[in-house]
């Protein structure tokens, strides 16, 4: 197996600052996803706030095999850089027929950086189903920030995505994604180990950026969800747009001039 890091392109960071995570199916051998209901069975040894990755996941640890596999850390490298610190890992199970569900929130009550962002790693070794529940992902919500549970009482957002994937899905989230573990209705236990990067290294062109300049890149950049209402999708764009210009390192990118015509200071220019 290869253990050459494969980067992500700028068409795939860019559907992660528009989306708030990017989907990895599939990736995970399943060797390891069988080893990893022993391990999780087991229990993890915590691990303190800011470790450096090699300290915190001993070489040949489970955690440590699983973050360098070639997509995991291509695709963490692109988004946080080379030698990120762990914030925390965890391991939450879902047990059969619970008949509860976890509230809709974000994890980063008070995280209110406009240029960094930390990415949370969810691995799920075992296919999810339907009515094993999965995770419940808002797209595009990471830039709207809310204290953690505010967004509890919504039930159903319009554009709502209930993971379902094949054994060994990894997926990327932004810290700010609005999220929740929906209840497990089938007859199997649902695992998902969840670590939490934070980076080391500004965030700027970390990715392979041979593509920077396709397209496809304003275009992902450009997508709408069903939960937007006209004045929102405008909000969030603009929020995109703010987070694309630090991550690309180009002050001057802009969609339909939305944060040209805020960010215009005339009397700026004319005391220059």
């Amino acid at each position: 197996m290869s253990t050459t890091r494969r980067l992500l392109s700028t068409v795939q960071v860019a559907r992660f600052v528009a989306h708030g995570f990017l989907r990895l199916d599939g990736i995970v051998p399943q060797e390891l996803n069988e080893e990893a209901f022993g391990v999780f069975a087991a229990g993890l040894p915590p691990v303190p706030y800011g470790t450096p990755v090699p300290k915190a996941f001993p070489e040949g640890s489970f955690a440590r095999r699983l973050v360098e596999l070639p997509e995991v850390a291509g695709a963490v490298e692109s988004l946080v850089g080379v030698d990120p610190t762990v914030d925390h890992h965890y391991v939450h199970t879902r047990e059969p027929r619970e008949g509860s569900a976890q509230p809709l929130h974000a994890d980063a009550l008070i995280d209110l950086r406009t240029d960094a962002f930390d990415v949370q790693l969810m691995y799920y070794p075992q296919a999810v189903t339907t009515d094993m529940g999965g995770t419940l992902i808002v797209p595009g919500s990471h830039l709207r920030q809310t204290n953690e549970s505010d967004t509890g009482r919504y039930q159903n957002l319009r554009g709502q995505t209930r993971l379902t994937c094949p054994a060994g899905t990894v997926v990327l989230l932004h810290h700010g994604i609005w999220h929740g573990g929906r209840r497990n209705d089938s007859d199997l236990v649902r695992h998902m180990y969840k670590i939490r990067f934070n980076p080391t290294v500004p965030q700027v062109r970390l990715w392979d950026t041979e593509d920077l300049h396709d397209p496809e890149v304003r275009t992902e950049l450009g997508r709408t969800f069903p939960w937007y209402e006209p004045a929102v999708g405008r909000l969030e764009i603009h929020n995109r747009i703010k987070l694309w210009r630090f991550l690309s390192d180009d002050p001057e990118f802009d969609i339909e001039y939305a944060a040209t015509r805020v960010g215009n200071r005339p009397a700026q220019r004319r005391s220059a």
